[in-house]
């Protein structure tokens, strides 16, 4: 079920692993470590701009994913990240 991203939460910026290039992070990035491009605040410093990676502009906000808040959600996309490891 589509729904808005919740502003900060950034789950989805360190939980999963991303095998795309990202910008400042030319191999992509490990599960478990934040993106270089998340601010103090939580929030993607290259949103909105042409950096913004096609990984990330193509990985809706869904409630299956996010849960009832950024906790669950990094629980969420951990388990996630276990299934289909190679």
């Amino acid at each position: 079920m589509a729904m808005d991203c919740r502003p900060g939460c950034a789950a989805c910026c360190q939980a999963p692993s991303i095998s795309s290039p990202l910008p400042g992070m030319p191999g992509g990035k490990p599960a478990g470590t934040a993106c270089v491009n998340l601010t103090e605040a939580g929030l993607c410093s290259v949103w909105g701009t042409d950096l913004y990676p096609p990984v990330c502009r193509d990985f809706p906000a869904e409630s299956g994913v996010c849960g009832g808040g950024r906790q669950e959600a990094l629980v969420l996309l951990a388990s996630l990240e276990d299934l289909t490891r190679p």
